[in-house]
């Protein structure tokens, strides 16, 4: 197998959407690829730096396909309703689920170049996070053996 130590692979997961269906995939495919033993990273670009902005993961709603996404109140709605679903199924929250990320060693960068455009300070970054500028990307996911957009 390609870009393995004794069997582990490298893997990254881009999020780029600040929404719920934007940040769950993301956080849910590295920590299992984590738990499979893997070393994996996450990086949050453009509006998907607000998931590792303090006090903005809480604030994050579902964002409905097509035009159903610029009725008024609808991203509201289907928000509850998708809350509604993840505890039903119990599912941990978003918050939950990226503390346990990073307790098991899921490295998590912000994109310099979004902090940089959004005027966005280090310091409002949650703890743990750490910046990448396009090329140290670049260099991480050429050793990588899965790079995916979630």
């Amino acid at each position: 197998m390609e870009n393995t130590t004794e069997g582990k692979q490298r893997y990254t997961f881009i999020c780029s959407k600040g929404t719920l269906d934007g940040a769950y995939p993301s956080l849910v495919l590295a920590l299992n690829a984590k738990r499979l033993g893997h070393e994996v990273f996450l990086f949050y670009t453009f509006m998907g730096i607000n998931v590792v902005r303090k006090g903005y993961m809480a604030k994050l709603k579902f964002h409905p396909p097509g035009f159903l996404g610029a009725i008024p109140g609808m991203s509201n709605l289907a928000t509850s309703m998708m809350e509604k679903q993840i505890e039903q199924a119990n599912i941990p929250s978003l918050e939950d689920i990226f503390e346990m990320a990073q307790l098991e060693g899921v490295k998590i960068y912000a994109c310099k170049m979004t902090l940089d455009m959004m005027k966005i300070p280090e310091d409002d970054l949650l703890e743990g996070v750490e910046i990448m500028n396009a090329e140290q990307y670049l260099k991480l996911a050429g050793t990588c053996s899965i790079n995916m957009f979630t």
